[in-house]
């Protein structure tokens, strides 16, 4: 059809044999795009409510432009090595590509305005060196979940409400592709024999990927994305997801190395959180962190990440959360962060936690600090170990200084609704102790809740000891107190 270009020297038999991709520069232009937001409504939105993420003429696109760019796709294959293509900067392989394209067009006689041109070259662009109709979302900084279920339907979530988006892949096998060179990137591989898939992106947002035959409408695609900007918690205390004091508390208990559990369900800002408090570990400590899919920013410079690995398909080689929690108490830490506890995991960082590696973190799904402590229990009696519920708990009691819970609330806001310390045990109950609130006090006229955060009227906690021997007594009494005169005004008002 089209002779080989001469600065390319081969063939590549077929869309499925792309190169691993670098992500492609987006135009500030396409960056800016979708301001349309979906309403509350129920039911099948309307044609105009659906989030437009592309420009008004690309979003009238129809069935007879996806064969057009089809056909000028399968021509770009056949035109370039994309093996050599993969090595040059991205700017020079974008540049060679819309050259090529503009020939095809030429050679084709495809007839299209020059803001079609430009849209099609964008795409295809994006086909071949980026994650193609994903490109425009993931280059938007207030999306934290782009969900695609199968080729024809995709949604995001953008302050804290989903949102039905005009994204389209052009048939499964496009975002099968796009699938498969995201995992790629980490060295994993979705398919038929391996269905299900957690990878990550480059700059650290979390991607799960389920397959047919499993997924039954076509491959499902999750992508939890994260700011570029880290959140801090100072912007928290700003967005009304904690009061002054909490904040004030919270950096104290990280700066005291305090064991932390942080709760919450899926999506209430567990992960968002946890970098939150890694920011007050002192720069001259050794962090080690162990997750499912690395997704964890830590600012300090001594940080070793560790990621867990998948079988081959052979199914050997797997390495297991708890395979990663173990091995790194043989490599001198003096805080270990896992990402999730969600299995026999559980026991081991328990143990860390009370062998002299104060101020570990981790993170787990659960809706109150108490079913976090239940949940600890069931995972290490699950894990096949043979202990009493009494010592298993007395482990809780002695590793555990303080739960955090964080939950999103109905309105899509994003809470911490308790500060509770573990004091421990009465018999076979474990005590804790709420530090601060978060009471519901209604809804405004725009539906959003009304709330705030409430000291309990502790004044002294248990780890006012340990506060007292980082000097950090004083603040930490400061914080409550102010606290505690806030809240007998609003009582009295």
């Amino acid at each position: 059809m089209f002779g080989k270009r001469t600065t390319f020297g081969g063939n590549t038999p077929g869309v499925q044999e792309l190169p691993r991709p670098q992500p492609s520069v987006i135009t500030p232009q396409r960056a800016e795009l979708a301001t349309r937001q979906l309403d509350n409504s129920v039911g099948k939105p309307r044609q105009d409510d659906v989030v437009d993420v592309r420009n008004p003429e690309a979003a009238a696109r129809d069935k007879e432009y996806f064969q057009t760019k089809s056909a000028i796709f399968n021509a770009l294959i056949d035109s370039i090595d994309l093996s050599q293509l993969a090595t040059m900067e991205q700017e020079a392989a974008r540049e060679e590509i819309r050259d090529i394209v503009a020939e095809i067009i030429a050679l084709k006689s495809f007839v299209m305005s020059i803001s079609e041109q430009e849209d099609l070259l964008e795409d295809i662009c994006n086909d071949v060196l980026g994650y193609g109709p994903l490109e425009p979302l993931l280059a938007r900084d207030d999306i934290a979940d782009i969900m695609v279920n199968g080729s024809q339907k995709c949604y995001i979530e953008v302050g804290g409400r989903v949102k039905l988006t005009n994204v389209r892949f052009r048939d499964d096998a496009h975002l099968m592709n796009v699938c498969q060179r995201i995992v790629s990137q980490v060295g994993r591989r979705v398919d038929e024999s391996s269905p299900i898939c957690d990878a990550r992106l480059p700059d650290g947002s979390r991607v799960n990927v389920i397959a047919p035959p499993l997924a039954i409408d076509g491959a499902a695609l999750t992508i939890r994305k994260f700011k570029k900007d880290k959140l801090t918690l100072a912007q928290l205390v700003k967005y009304g997801s904690i009061s002054p004091e909490g904040a004030e508390v919270l950096r104290i208990l990280g700066r005291v190395r305090a064991n932390i559990l942080i709760s919450g369900g899926t999506g209430s800002g567990k992960t968002t959180l946890l970098n939150c408090l890694t920011g007050f570990i002192e720069k001259d400590e050794r962090v080690i962190t162990c997750e499912d899919s690395a997704e964890l920013q830590l600012q300090q410079p001594h940080v070793v990440r560790l990621e867990t690995r998948p079988p081959n398909l052979e199914g050997e080689g797997e390495i297991t959360m708890r395979d990663l929690v173990r091995n790194c108490l043989r490599m001198r830490p003096e805080r270990i962060i896992v990402g999730e506890v969600r299995g026999p995991e559980a026991f081991d960082l328990l143990q860390a936690m009370n062998t002299g590696h104060d101020g570990s973190m981790g993170t787990l799904h659960a809706n109150s600090p108490r079913e976090a402590l239940s949940r600890l229990e069931s995972m290490i009696t699950m894990g096949g170990y043979s202990l009493p519920s009494r010592t298993i708990r007395e482990m809780i009691v002695s590793s555990i200084d303080v739960v955090v819970q964080a939950a999103r609330l109905r309105d899509g806001s994003r809470r911490i609704t308790h500060i509770s310390e573990v004091l421990g045990l009465e018999g076979d109950v474990i005590v804790t102790q709420d530090i601060f609130l978060y009471d519901i006090l209604g809804e405004d006229g725009n539906g959003a809740l009304v709330g705030r955060h409430r000291s309990t009227g502790i004044t002294k906690p248990q780890f006012a000891e340990r506060a007292r021997y980082f000097n950090e007594e004083a603040n930490l009494v400061e914080a409550l107190e102010k606290s505690n005169i806030e809240q007998r005004e609003l009582l009295n008002s």
